[in-house]
């Protein structure tokens, strides 16, 4: 049976909303690291300059945000098994 909140694609797949934020979660804590280490080594090199600092924020800022809905996500699915039985 289709899942109700998500849209149904040819096929009859639906998509799957947590597995997609879950992936891009784990492919900005790619990015975010390798910004990191890209910091690290223009610190190093001392070429280090404001908009280079950003390129860690951005990923991080994104992040922060795919983290507290997966953080959220089983409490919101007990918050919806209660309410749904009688």
């Amino acid at each position: 049976m289709p899942d109700p909140f998500g849209p149904v694609f040819k096929g009859g797949s639906t998509l799957n909303w947590s597995k997609w934020i879950r992936q891009t979660h784990r492919w900005l804590s790619v990015a975010f690291t390798a910004a990191v280490i890209v910091n690290g080594i223009a610190i190093a090199q001392k070429k280090y300059t404001r908009g280079l600092g950003l390129l860690a924020v951005i990923p991080l800022a994104l992040q922060f945000f795919t983290g507290m809905y997966l953080f959220v996500l089983p409490y919101a699915a007990k918050w919806r098994t209660k309410r749904s039985t009688p």
